[in-house]
């Protein structure tokens, strides 16, 4: 005759593991994210720069040209400033990173910025 040893049920183990490990893995799911949107953010910047250079290098306005193509939560906070030189205009474009969601909450202290430069066009 064989005497067993009462055995330990383990049944729902997998789900009580998940279960406490499913907030960290939202954790790095809204970090990643969050990166995204400064990537995204510094495109965007980049691309809004480089938009206000030509305006201004053939005379437009520079802040219409750098809002145009800038999606509704990036373009209320923009910011584009232009510097002349001789032969050289150069683009400066501010935009706030949005928390998360975009168009919901701005993060002020994260601002990217993009700079790009354009020769002046001369007119003859």
């Amino acid at each position: 005759m064989r005497i067993q040893a009462p055995r330990s049920s383990d049944r729902g183990q997998v789900s009580v593991e998940l279960l406490g490990i499913t907030p960290l893995i939202l954790l790095v799911l809204l970090l990643v994210w969050q990166f995204v949107l400064v990537g995204y953010t510094y495109t965007l910047a980049g691309n809004a720069a480089d938009e206000a250079a030509r305006a201004a290098a053939v005379g437009s306005d520079p802040q219409a040209a750098a809002q145009r193509d800038l999606p509704g939560a990036w373009s209320d906070g923009a910011a584009a400033s232009v510097a002349t030189g001789a032969d050289v205009v150069t683009a400066r474009v501010a935009l706030h990173v949005p928390m998360l969601v975009p168009g919901f909450l701005d993060v002020p202290a994260l601002t990217v910025t993009g700079e790009a430069g354009a020769g002046r066009e001369r007119r003859s």
